[in-house]
């Protein structure tokens, strides 16, 4: 399965079988990221985490701290 990643527009190859293709096909609202850019997100959160002033709105209005 082709795919293309939702951040650089970079088009790879996944196995048509394989969970992350099934996600893909069956539920539009899935997107798939390249490794390289699912990386520097992750690397970018965790440095954001670590200021402290990291907070995720799960639901209403109360705020989680992210620790």
């Amino acid at each position: 399965m082709r795919v293309k990643c939702v951040i650089c527009d970079k088009i790879e190859s996944i196995d048509d079988y394989s969970p992350q293709a099934k996600k893909l096909r069956n539920r539009p609202i899935h997107t798939y990221m390249c490794p390289e850019c699912r990386s520097r997100i992750t690397e970018k959160t965790g440095k954001r985490v670590e200021t402290g002033k990291f907070f995720v709105f799960r639901s209403g209005n109360k705020k989680e701290w992210l620790h």
